[in-house]
């Protein structure tokens, strides 16, 4: 379905009953909405709603011109204009990659609106920024940004000989071909990478310092896998500090960034758990 939000046009999956209590499922780079498929599938077996936006930029229709249109205060409120569209007050969150982050802000900005919180990969803000200041791990891991804030060249770079930079960042998730396929597609749109890169541009300082956030009250799992290409231990383990409410700390063994579709049998277990614990 398409939901209007402001001036932008949202894509969205729905996936499971409509009367199902909603969970809010946000996608990263480089993929879509449709990352989320095979976790949506269970989640709606148990009864869930599942509601998976193509975020700003993402979204044909939701693709501003400028860096400073991918601010993740706009970004955010994207999220809450979405829930406020479906008449929802409040629902379960899930997010992965940058996905995770605006998880993590909504859940800190609008505490109101979300009844629990799922990050999946990417850490709490401040203990990413602090990683990327302290540890030398993550400030590694870190180092493919600084090609992602070039324009230009940083598109040009994903995109040459048939996206090959682009496909071998999925090496090691196990995604279907199709599922590739369909992310290198749709990013190959005009503007989309520029737009999908944006988010990098305009967010990135504040993602190292780390924002000014309060501890977060809302009950919170975080799930990381030690495969992770991306994102160290440093972070993962520092992030239970940011959060005064109920928190688990979930680490997949040996999984790669992408967790969602490597391993969706042991994400939707983790999800479920915070579902029932609330």
């Amino acid at each position: 379905m398409r939901i209007a939000v402001g001036e932008f046009s949202f894509d969205v999956r729905e996936t499971g009953p409509a009367d199902g209590r909603p969970v809010l499922l946000l996608h990263g780079f480089p993929q879509t909405s449709r990352s989320w498929d095979a976790v949506a599938t269970r989640l709606a077996a148990s009864g869930y709603r599942c509601l998976a936006p193509d975020q700003r930029g993402y979204s044909p229709s939701a693709r501003p011109v400028g860096v400073a249109a991918y601010r993740m205060d706009a970004i955010v409120a994207d999220a809450v204009g979405i829930l406020d569209a479906l008449g929802l007050d409040q629902v379960d969150v899930v997010g992965h990659d940058w996905g995770a982050n605006v998880g993590w802000l909504l859940a800190s900005w609008h505490p109101d609106r979300v009844r629990t919180l799922t990050a999946v990969s990417v850490p709490h803000p401040k203990a990413y920024g602090w990683a990327m200041r302290h540890d030398p791990e993550q400030q590694q891991k870190g180092s493919y940004i600084k090609l992602f804030l070039l324009e230009g060249k940083a598109e040009d770079a994903l995109l040459a000989e048939d996206a090959r930079r682009f496909r071998r960042m999925f090496a090691g998730g196990s995604l279907a071909e199709d599922a590739i396929e369909h992310y290198v597609t749709t990013l190959s749109e005009p503007g989309a990478l520029t737009a999908a890169l944006n988010w990098y541009r305009a967010a990135f300082d504040g993602v190292r310092r780390g924002p000014d956030l309060e501890p977060l009250s809302v009950p919170t799992t975080y799930v990381w896998s030690s495969g992770d290409a991306a994102l160290a231990r440093s972070g993962a383990e520092r992030s239970g500090e940011y959060v005064a409410a109920d928190y688990r700390f979930v680490e997949l063994d040996g999984i790669s960034h992408w967790i969602p579709e490597q391993a969706p049998d042991v994400l939707t277990e983790a999800i479920l758990d915070r579902l029932a614990l609330g």
